[in-house]
């Protein structure tokens, strides 16, 4: 990796730092990781965390967009707990453990419990309607129900959830408790089944607050980028060009997701910062404070 992003990342972290501030601060954060290969490192693997809250786009919502990575030589949940430490709100996830440990509490994600029971259903001999299909069909009516309620407010979609979706969801939880008992564990669709079942709380927490999502793809597509970036380049060298990647991605990535162009952001943010030494001017460079020359 160049001194010159080495420098970059360095010159970013103070606004980084304020931008994970400001993320800790909000009552919703949706997180995921992946996979990443560091060469100079002694781990078969290491992750690259992910955080994000507000959307992907610019909108008229309180909620701040923020996308920041965060990397690990581990999946350890110590790397959660200590990221999110100060935050005590809802955290979006899909069923991965470790997130269990910190103080959010925690909200499933209805995409992932879709998944388990697609794969079923691949399984499910050809040309035949079976259990998994139902319960996909069922899945499709909680998503048609957030798209009918798309641009409500959110203490009316917490109204239409709790007279529409509720009653869906006691019919699943219903039928998943029965099938428990009448479905081999270790077939595609028993596994969908314990799956659900066990994420059960956290898969029906959102239908009790109206800014909450049913799923965890703001996270996904967020993530993505890196994902796609990693096909390409394929490694990091060393844990500090890791590092540096994470402070990077953090900054373009919410540069997009606030509408910004982001070489004109990065040039001017670190233009900035290389030129001030104290901290009070970070707010102003904030992407959804920044007034950005126009070419």
């Amino acid at each position: 990796m160049s001194s010159w992003i080495l420098k970059s990342a360095t010159l970013l972290k103070p606004l980084y730092d304020r931008l994970h501030q400001r993320l800790l601060q909000q009552r919703i954060i949706q997180a995921d990781e992946t996979t990443l290969n560091v060469i100079e490192s002694d781990k078969t693997k290491c992750y690259m965390w992910l955080y994000c809250t507000g959307t992907d786009s610019p909108n008229n919502l309180d909620t701040p967009n923020i996308v920041l990575y965060d990397y690990h030589a581990s999946r350890s949940s110590r790397c959660a707990i200590d990221f999110l430490q100060g935050h005590s709100g809802y955290l979006q996830v899909d069923g991965y453990q470790g997130y269990a440990s910190t103080e959010a509490t925690l909200v499933g994600c209805w995409a992932h419990a879709r998944r388990k029971f697609k794969e079923a259903q691949i399984a499910q001999p050809k040309g035949k309607k079976g259990k998994a299909t139902w319960v996909m069909t069922h899945i499709r009516k909680l998503y048609r129900i957030e798209a009918s309620i798309k641009d409500k407010t959110p203490s009316e979609k917490q109204v239409y959830r709790q007279e529409q979706a509720v009653p869906l969801l006691n019919e699943l939880k219903e039928w998943l408790d029965k099938s428990l008992l009448q479905i081999p564990p270790k077939t595609a669709l028993g596994t969908a089944v314990g799956y659900c079942l066990n994420q059960w709380p956290k898969l029906i927490r959102y239908i009790e607050d109206g800014e909450l999502n049913i799923d965890n793809n703001r996270a996904e597509r967020a993530i993505k980028p890196f994902v796609i970036g990693r096909k390409n380049w394929l490694f990091s060298n060393t844990e500090k060009g890791a590092h540096a990647s994470s402070i990077l991605y953090s900054m373009v990535e919410t540069a997009k997701a606030n509408g910004l162009i982001p070489f004109n952001y990065l040039h001017q943010v670190i233009t900035a910062l290389s030129e001030r030494n104290h901290d009070a001017a970070l707010d102003d460079l904030l992407p959804w404070n920044i007034s950005l020359p126009v070419s």
